[in-house]
Parts: structure tokens; sequence; C-alpha cells
């Protein structure tokens, strides 16, 4: 019969390896919140005005803060799952 303290060591020096890989697993880069029209155009790969053409018409959402339009990520993933949707139903 094994030893209950050879069970808790061999346990312990599991755990500690997996903290370890965590601790030094490469961090992701985490993509901004909240977009600006600029972004959001470079993201999209479309001009300025196309982007403030969609926020016209509805089709992506935006509030103004101060001045700048501001665009959330979520609601730019929204807005693009939803035109894919569209396109799919149409054929």
């Amino acid at each position: 019969m094994n030893n209950p303290f050879e069970i808790l060591n061999e346990r312990l020096a599991n755990i500690e390896s997996l903290l370890l890989d965590i601790k030094h697993k490469p961090v992701e880069e985490q993509k901004p919140e909240n977009l600006t029209v600029k972004e959001t155009a470079e993201l999209l790969k479309v001009s300025e005005q196309s982007v403030h053409n969609y926020i016209k018409r509805g089709t992506l959402p935006a509030q103004k803060v101060g001045r700048i339009l501001i665009i959330k990520r979520e609601d730019l993933d929204n807005a693009l799952t939803e035109v894919k949707s569209l396109k799919y139903k149409r054929a």
C-alpha cells in the first residue's frame, strides 16, 4: 500500500508544474472593446465614409461620445454576422 504522503507529494508536484505552465504562457493580445470610426474602417478594409453610412443606415450601432463616434466590438461582430446570415437567406 502506498504512503498517503507520497501520493500527496506527487499531486502537489503535478499542481506545481501546471501552475508554472500557466505562468509562462504568453499573454494573448486583447482586442480593444471600443473602436473609433477610423479603426473600424481599417478593420473592415473600407473607407471611413462607408462606416459612417453603415451607422446612418442603422446597420452598425454606434454611440457618440463628445464629437467622436464609438463602435463597440461586440456590436461590430453582431452586425457582421447579421449581414452574413441575410446573404445566405436570399440564396
